[in-house]
């Protein structure tokens, strides 16, 4: 890995400040897309979860019809027994053989009991299932409208934003570069830790940016020598002068401007 050329304070602090004005454009850019991604991707997620429930639904249907057909054949084959009971009966020697037979045709309509019983109760578990099929199908179609309507909505950002996004980062990652990797923890620490993001701020009006504590005018005039990196004591943020700020600001948005 490459050492990383020795700059002076002024320089890491141009820099740190550069690479805020970058990555609040990246936290910008980001904020416009705001909860989509998470509302699309959950979307997905549910509708998936839904297409599981109704693969099973269907399962199930499909295992409903398969009985009914078995049952049915089971009733078939009972009757087609009943029929060849009816002409052995016809032929019957003694009441031993006839009982036994009678007793064989009674089993055999008892089957066709029991089987037309389960018939009737899968057909009714049928319907009950196609109902919450039919009420399933009404869900995931305006869930799948309403993630499109998401991704549509997304797209459009990302079509927008897409390319400066990336863009942004490769410079971000750039300015990193130029910054020794204990300041670059630092900062990253410091972003971590704050709602808006900015580790690195200007003083305006005797005050660090976003604080209300002043900032007492030898803290201020070392601040604007540029010879030590110097953190808001209240914050932590890394201070710099606005003169510094202001010459950064247009430098790097006439950057990201031509990008």
């Amino acid at each position: 890995m490459a050492k990383k050329k020795e700059i002076t304070v002024e320089e890491k602090l141009r820099a740190l400040f550069d690479l805020q004005i970058i990555d609040s454009r990246i936290d910008e850019i980001r904020n416009v897309r705001g909860e989509l991604p998470l509302e699309v991707e959950d979307l997905e997620n549910e509708i998936s979860g839904m297409n599981v429930k109704m693969e099973k639904l269907n399962s199930d249907l499909a295992e409903f019809d398969l009985s009914v057909k078995e049952h049915k054949n089971t009733i078939e084959h009972a009757k087609e027994l009943i029929t060849k009971y009816a002409d052995k009966l016809n032929n019957v020697r003694n009441n031993r053989e006839y009982n036994s037979i009678v007793k064989e045709e009674e089993y055999q309509k008892l089957e066709i009991e029991l089987a037309e019983k389960k018939i009737k109760e899968l057909k009714a578990k049928t319907e009950l299932k196609k109902e919450t099929i039919a009420a399933l199908s009404d869900q995931m179609s305006d869930k799948q409208k309403h993630l499109d309507a998401k991704k549509s909505e997304l797209d459009e950002i990302m079509q927008e934003t897409e390319k400066e996004e990336q863009l942004l980062i490769e410079q971000s990652e750039k300015f990193e570069g130029k910054i020794e990797d204990r300041l670059i923890k630092a900062y990253k620490r410091i972003r971590g830790n704050v709602k808006n993001g900015l580790a690195v701020v200007a003083v305006e009006r005797g005050a660090s940016g976003g604080s209300f504590f002043t900032i007492p005018p030898q803290v201020q005039m070392e601040i604007a020598s540029r010879q030590k990196i110097i953190t808001d004591e209240y914050s932590g943020r890394i201070l710099v002068d606005a003169q510094l700020a202001e010459e950064e600001k247009e430098k790097i948005n006439k950057m990201i401007d031509a990008l």
